[in-house]
């Protein structure tokens, strides 16, 4: 190294390396040994021939590095970025004497200091820091210096310093942005007078996103990506449905008008549809480009309710599937040119909406990537009425996507030419690294947060300004003019006409019956469960292969020891525990060419250490899959731990599931209670989403429940949440005792998914995994089908003498099956009600008249009075008998959190209801049992 001159550093590295050596002179130990050697023997030399005189003066070269490092890495704080003409913050290190140098002897210097696409284009080091300041501080702010990986880094500042995405343009391409502001800005202007004080949510300020949009849009079309999919809040949305995905005009006007088929409201009076506003519905479409219309990029912008973001997860889950192939083998076959994901943000909800960090996390996660996301903040400058200031801690709302390496890009949106170029840089980033980028779209908000209101109470300053300021519209035609591509009279022609066509479709679809965007009503009656047995020597072979390692392979031995030991020996009188029932379920589904995709929170291993999915060699930390590997399987089978967040790994799953029908796709909660944080995604699209947008979801939550004296978080799912959350067959909720019943279940729900797909809410056992009472025999798994009710099979030989018909669901019938007090009680038998909903009525009725000389029917249950599903089965019990029979509860009183958190104390309660289960037959009083000594 100490050969080395001054001659062979040039650029970026010669300023680095003249820092470095500043360092060593002002204290040797603050470089390292090597570095001490070469600085011992070595002086700058003379410049390469540059026009700059020998005998360069180190300290002043240094200084011109620090300043145009400081112009790359905060220009963007004096960039003109705010349209409403804000003075920027600047920083004092955009200054050259803030670092020990001037204008004059940065004229001395050499253009190669800065290095980089700029140092080929000037002379001298003055000029290169003009350039660059020109660059980094005009109407676009380039936010780069978080990014850690040195390639990303000098890809990024190449792009921005070539200015290769940069186009000034001319001719029909200027005209044609023009034209697409125009559309956008007089479809706004359009809907504001002839639909006055009706919501829209009008883009007006931020309205180049849709140009932004089209470019993505047609950048991946040239890419073949055949799908794009787009999520969004209502801000915005009607502009984006009509001029990205072709929306006729007519179908608008008609939703405004409330005209034939108006997808926002539901005639019949408690059916299952029920529609939602215009500004949340969405659309699946194929976007045309004027001109092109062979155009096949299928656009599939995802439907959003109010809660702002959590759309985000749900088209990332949407994209991942349409990435995945999953009709072989192993684990799917993902490509990231197979879709996409754009999603536009709300600079309010971005920094405000904990779901934006929670789906920012998934974006480089193995089992959640979708190969980068292209993210654009609609910034209005303001949320609803609240300042930026009371918003969010940062400087800028995009300063979330900092911690996860996403570049950012802030670009002042009455620059369409500008954010145009940041669109094609976000599109090339991607493509590139596949990784998120984020553009921060500076603009502001023309009306209220909605047409009616009045920001001026709130904003008095603000608003004046927007009052006074032009559309962006006016602004880029005054730039075309200024080029001498349009006379004045030209765009004002081009407005008019865009208005008249608009006003012409509608008055001519005044009398036409517009339809609807949904067809038929989205309600599917009670589905008939189906055969789900599987042969005896089928389940089998099964097994044997789920138990073959790769040759070479280590498990660890106390596992492999275990699974031997519970798996290894099942043959034709064998039983199954719970989670052996699973593999086999999941195995045989496999087999008959059904996908599977199980997420979730330490879902590999099972929170209980129960399913051991993937294998971990104990010499090479290799992993082994076995449902990977099962010779038998004609689809995929994909596992993954998800991170420890809910509602964005719901909403992901939910996504998913929309987009692989014909996959059973799984999401498992660490507890149950754990779905608690994702309670939005439950209201808002699980529960919901087929009544509002006609969306049919296949998910499958699977939430560990029962009460066994672990405090108040870890007890219960909340089983009584989603009971209220159920109507019109909306999804499937269901509580199983035995293994045979998770196996048929499972096994139903993939039967289901072709014909009638309902998320299916399950609460899973906890002590009851390895339970004897739980566990079945492997002919249970070969015959029949799930059973909704399963009445008692001790009193099959003594109906005549049952007075107490106990019914239940879950744990709490094993530890009345198991009691000592079971035998002695003659007359109580105990049916367990397996499928809560939809509610199985026909098969109560049976079991009910099944007991001639019942006095009583009794609901037993381990939670709350005020929880479980005791509020849910109460009223339907009572119609169903018609007030023949006494329905009464024993249980626990009705308490603010779910359990105790003393374990004795459950004990204690946990066997007085049990006893009580059994006691005063010929009483019909119900019974709160509040302590039990």
């Amino acid at each position: 190294m100490s050969s080395l001159t001054g001659r062979e550093f040039h650029g970026p590295n010669l300023g680095y390396v003249l820092e470095l050596y500043e360092e060593y002179r002002r204290d040797p130990a603050a470089v390292d040994e090597e570095l001490r050697e070469f600085f011992e023997g070595w002086v700058p030399g003379e410049p390469a021939a540059d026009g700059v005189r020998a005998g360069v003066d180190v300290e002043k070269v240094v200084a011109a590095a620090r300043y145009f490092r400081c112009i790359r890495d905060f220009g963007h704080t004096a960039a003109r970025l705010d349209p409403l003409g804000s003075e920027p913050a600047g920083d004092p290190t955009l200054d050259p004497e803030f670092h020990g140098i001037t204008e004059g002897e940065l004229e001395n210097l050499p253009a190669t200091i800065p290095g980089g696409p700029v140092s080929g284009r000037v002379s001298n080091a003055r000029e290169a820091a003009r350039e660059l300041r020109r660059i980094y501080c005009g109407t676009t702010g380039y936010d780069f210096s978080h990014i850690y990986r040195p390639e990303e880094r000098t890809w990024l500042r190449d792009a921005v310093e070539s200015e290769r995405f940069k186009e000034e343009l001319q001719g029909e391409d200027a005209l044609r942005l023009l034209r697409r502001l125009t559309r956008v800005d007089t479809f706004e202007k359009y809907l504001h007078r002839t639909f006055l004080g009706q919501k829209r949510f009008s883009v007006e300020g931020t309205d180049v996103v849709v140009p932004m949009l089209n470019t993505l849009v047609r950048a991946a079309n040239e890419a073949e990506i055949p799908e794009v999919v787009m999520g969004m809040a209502h801000r915005g949305r009607l502009n984006v449905l009509a001029h990205v995905l072709n929306k006729p005009y007519q179908k608008i006007f008609g939703e405004f008008e409330q005209k034939g088929g108006d997808s926002a409201v539901s005639e019949n009076e408690g059916q299952g549809w029920v529609g939602d506003v215009k500004y949340h519905l969405g659309i699946r479409g194929f976007y045309l480009e004027d001109g092109e219309e062979d155009s096949k990029v299928l656009i599939n912008l995802a439907p959003n309710p109010s809660h702002l973001e959590h759309v985000n997860p749900v088209v990332e889950g949407l994209t991942r599937a349409a990435q995945e192939k999953r009709d072989a083998a192993g684990p799917p076959e993902r490509s990231d040119e197979a879709s996409m994901t754009i999603v536009l943000h709300g600079d309010a909800a971005f920094p405000g909406e904990g779901i934006v960090a929670e789906t920012l996390n998934l974006s480089r996660l193995p089992g959640y990537t979708t190969g980068g996301t292209i993210h654009i903040i609609i910034n209005n400058q303001l949320g609803f009425t609240t300042e930026p200031s009371d918003a969010r801690s940062t400087n800028y709302a995009s300063d979330l996507a900092k911690g996860f390496e996403i570049p950012v890009v802030h670009v002042n949106a009455d620059d369409p030419e500008a954010c145009l170029a940041a669109a094609r840089m976000a599109w090339a980033y991607r493509e590139t690294f596949h990784k998120d980028f984020m553009i921060d779209l500076i603009g502001y908000r023309r009306w209220g947060h909605n047409e009616g209101d009045e920001p001026a109470f709130t904003q008095p300053e603000m608003y004046e300004k927007i009052r006074n300021h032009p559309p962006v519209r006016q602004i880029y035609a005054r730039k075309l003019e200024e080029r001498g591509i349009i006379n004045a009279e030209e765009a004002e022609r081009i407005a008019r006409e865009f208005y008249e066509r608009m006003d012409e479709i509608r008055k001519g679809s005044a009398e036409e019956d517009l339809g609807s965007e949904t067809i038929e009503e989205p309600y599917t009656p009670l589905a008939e469960i189906p055969e789900t047995g599987v042969p005896v020597e089928k389940l089998l072979e099964l097994n044997r292969s789920l138990l073959e390692l790769p040759e070479g392979f280590n498990p660890e031995p106390k596992l492999w020891r275990l699974m031997q030991k519970n798996r290894g020996g099942l043959d034709e009188e064998g039983r199954v525990d719970w989670a052996h029932a699973e593999a086999l379920a999941f195995a045989s589904l496999l087999a008959d060419g059904v996908p599977i995709r199980l997420t979730g929170q330490d879902t590999e291993r099972g929170t209980f250490s129960q399913r051991h999915s993937v294998l971990h060699d104990v010499k090479t930390g290799g992993r082994h899959v076995p449902l990977q590997a099962l010779p038998q399987a004609r689809a995929s089978f994909a596992v993954h731990n998800s991170p420890l967040t809910e509602a964005a790994t719901l909403g992901f799953e939910y996504g998913y599931s929309l987009n692989a029908p014909e996959a059973l796709v799984l999401w498992e909660a660490q507890y149950g209670d754990f779905a608690n944080v994702g309670q939005a995604i439950i209201d808002q699209f699980i529960s919901s989403g087929h009544a509002k947008w006609g969306q049919s979801s296949g998910l499958t939550l699977l939430l560990p429940h029962g009460y066994e004296g672990q405090g108040p978080e870890h007890s219960s799912a909340r089983l009584e949440r989603y009971l209220q959350l159920c109507a019109r067959e909306n999804m499937r909720v269901a509580n199983c005792t035995t293994a045979a019943q998770y196996f048929h279940l499972l096994r139903c729900q993939a039967a289901l998914l072709r014909e009638n797909p309902r998320p299916l809410v399950l609460m899973t056992p906890k002590s009851l995994l390895r339970h004897p009472a739980s566990s079945s025999h492997i002919r249970e798994l070969a015959e029949g089908r799930f059973r909704p009710v399963i009445d008692d099979p001790k009193a099959r030989d003594r109906r005549d003498s049952v007075r107490r018909l106990v019914l239940c669901s879950g744990k709490i019938y094993v530890d009345m099956d198991t009691s000592d007090h079971r035998e002695e009680a003659e007359d109580v038998a105990i049916a367990r009600v397996e499928l809560l909903y939809p509610f199985p009525e026909e098969e109560l009725a049976r079991v009910i008249d099944s007991y001639p000389n019942l006095r009583e029917i009794v609901w037993v249950q381990e939670e709350p009075r005020n929880m479980g599903a005791w509020f849910f089965m109460e009223p339907r019990l009572r119609q169903l008998v018609g007030g023949e029979l006494p329905i009464s509860y024993i249980g626990k009183p009705a308490r603010p959190a779910p359990a105790q958190g003393s374990a004795r104390f459950h004990a204690r309660e946990q066997a007085g209801i049990v006893r009580a289960a059994f006691d005063n037959v010929k009483s019909s009083r119900e019974r709160e049992v509040r302590s039990v000594g």
